[in-house]
């Protein structure tokens, strides 16, 4: 069942969704080699907790973390843990928060000093396809129209593996509602989209195959290939003519362009992106 949202309740979704960004952005200022994802993820719970709110991932379902660290081939998932981060190391943060009633999610990929080209392109491509499939979500278009965007750019054009086992989702009042939103599929199938949706448009890509298994924790989401992934997640409420972006990436890149061992990734992969 999709659960459509007032307008009140849209703007307590925008606040959990904006203090999302702002945890992230305090993992930004943060990272660096020789920190690990168990001392960025205590900063992101502390600040969450700091604002009134609670990690909307700590406990669900048995999660025992209030943020995903996924590292590398780590798709998504991933334990924060007490392996030091390293110069050239990728790491997604994914964060939820839970205040007011409502839920919001987002993530942003980071890379530690230059990974290489080829994965600051990921990086470009990745962030690039959510803002493809974003422009999609609005009334005259289906959940399809997101997912063929998302797929068409990632895995048509630029030749990487689009994740088909997870996928982006309805957010409010749960953390995952209906409908789930692919980030693969054909034009015009799908739920209608409608007014007062919010949706989790989340693409995962990998830098190799499309092909996924689970470590051993159960949780760990891993390249079968072990290349590296990448991940952007935005949450997005259903509008005519065009989008509204409930979460906001500027304090994350603000706090990106700030940090020594992050500003050089983000303006290569920004370049990249919109070359």
């Amino acid at each position: 069942m999709i659960h459509y949202k007032s307008e009140p309740e849209i703007a307590l979704a925008r606040h959990s969704a904006l203090l999302v960004g702002d945890a992230i952005a305090e993992v930004a200022k943060a990272i660096r080699p020789g920190v690990t994802t168990r001392e960025l993820d205590h900063i992101a719970e502390q600040f969450i907790l700091s604002q009134g709110a609670k990690p909307s991932f700590k406990g669900y379902k048995g999660f025992p973390f209030a943020t995903c660290m996924s590292v590398n081939e780590a798709v998504v998932h991933g334990f924060p843990n007490d392996t030091p981060l390293k110069e050239g190391d990728i790491v997604s943060v994914d964060v939820g928060v839970y205040k007011n009633g409502f839920h919001g999610d987002s993530a942003y990929t980071f890379a530690i000093g230059d990974p290489g080209q080829a994965i600051l392109q990921l990086l470009a491509a990745t962030r690039e396809s959510l803002y493809k499939g974003i422009e999609k979500a609005h009334t005259a278009n289906r959940v399809g129209d997101i997912s063929f965007a998302i797929q068409d750019y990632t895995e048509k054009q630029r030749g990487y593996g689009v994740v088909r086992e997870l996928v982006g989702h309805g957010v409010g009042r749960s953390l995952h509602e209906d409908p789930q939103v692919p980030n693969y599929g054909k034009r015009g199938t799908g739920a209608r989209l409608k007014e007062g949706m919010v949706i989790a448009i989340e693409p995962m890509v990998n830098l190799g195959v499309k092909d996924v298994v689970y470590s051993e924790d159960g949780w760990t989401v891993l390249t079968a290939d072990r290349k590296p992934s990448a991940h952007f997640e935005h949450t997005v409420c259903i509008r005519k003519g065009k989008a509204d972006i409930l979460s906001s990436f500027a304090r994350i890149e603000e706090a990106e362009q700030a940090n020594p061992h992050l500003a050089s990734s983000y303006y290569k992969h920004a370049a990249v992106a919109h070359a």
